[in-house]
């Protein structure tokens, strides 16, 4: 059975209105809610961006069935990995084992804050692997110590961890880091309808849940929409080689200078008609994803959750 998300765009909203978009989120019906963990927005137009773990903990308080998520943290940099574990940990206790950790390789908008440079794809790959190793041995309660080549641990132990380990999902844009996903992770977390990271992810016996994030715009017309969607989201259509890359906000700015609302607009489905948004939506499904989170653009959440609960969502479940 398909599961239905919904993200809390930290970048785009300040804490107090995550927490309120999400209870109204889970009054709409959704599954689940996924929250970005970033030190920056992408672009200065978005405005937020609130620390995710403090925002984690209201959220947990504030609501008492929706599932929670990180999507995703970067455990390389900015966070030691025992840290990561120690949130994770605290927040699923909080929230009654509702939470799903999340997890990425980052990109230097948000990592390179803490003065320690931003390292290169192979290397940044080898930390993440590590990281891994360690966040999921605290989780489990069977590691202590550890002496990698990046990351160290030293009697290191969760004295508040809750008995069902939560889930950790590990973010995979191409096949290797899907494979990734499969051996170290517990769950596969994508942005792209591609079904070849699903088989990847299968391939070397991952058998969790395939989590997608699929953007989108309501908003009553199609044409206020798209100039939102450009004016918020257009750092999207540079790419992963770009957005892993690019230390501010300027940068983005200067990358999506010449990106036009039309150019957006073939990314993120924008409007108020239900079918464009369900035929966006069924590409991920058709794809393998059975976790799927809607990400709406911009500041018309209110509207957008009315439209999941009266037509987008009945839609879904009758497919």
């Amino acid at each position: 059975m398909i599961k239905l998300g919904y993200k809390l765009m930290s970048e785009e909203h300040g804490p107090q209105d995550l927490v309120r978009n999400l209870v109204r989120a889970e009054q709409a019906g959704f599954d689940l809610a996924a929250i970005s963990d970033h030190f920056s927005p992408w672009v200065e137009e978005q405005g937020h961006a609130p620390f995710a773990w403090s925002v984690l903990g209201a959220c947990a308080q504030a609501t008492s069935r929706i599932g929670l998520m990180t999507a995703v943290t970067c455990p390389i940099m900015r966070y030691h990995p025992a840290i990561i574990a120690q949130a994770a940990a605290t927040i699923a206790l909080l929230s009654g084992d509702r939470f799903v950790l999340g997890l990425g390789a980052g990109e230097r908008l948000n990592e390179h804050v803490v003065g320690e440079g931003w390292p290169g794809l192979g290397e940044r790959h080898e930390r993440f692997s590590e990281a891994l190793d360690i966040i999921q041995g605290l989780l489990e309660g069977e590691l202590t110590n550890y002496r990698g080549a990046y990351f160290t641990l030293d009697q290191a132990r969760l004295y508040d961890r809750p008995a069902k380990k939560p889930l950790v999902a590990v973010a995979a844009g191409g096949p290797e880091a899907a494979r990734l996903a499969g051996r170290k992770g517990d769950a596969l977390v994508a942005t792209e309808p591609k079904p070849e990271l699903v088989e990847a992810f299968r391939s070397v016996g991952g058998e969790g849940p395939r989590f997608a994030e699929v953007s989108m715009c309501w908003a009553p017309t199609e044409d206020e929409a798209r100039q939102t969607a450009h004016r918020l989201f257009r750092w999207s259509v540079t790419g992963w080689a770009v957005q892993a890359e690019l230390p501010n906000t300027r940068g983005f700015e200067a990358a999506t200078k010449h990106v036009t609302p039309e150019v957006v607009a073939q990314q993120v489905t924008c409007g108020p008609s239900a079918e464009v948004h369900l035929q966006s939506i069924t590409k991920f499904i058709e794809a393998g994803y059975d976790h799927i989170i809607l990400t709406q653009v911009g500041p018309q959440q209110a509207g957008f959750i009315e439209f999941f609960e009266r037509e987008l969502a009945p839609a879904l479940r009758r497919r």
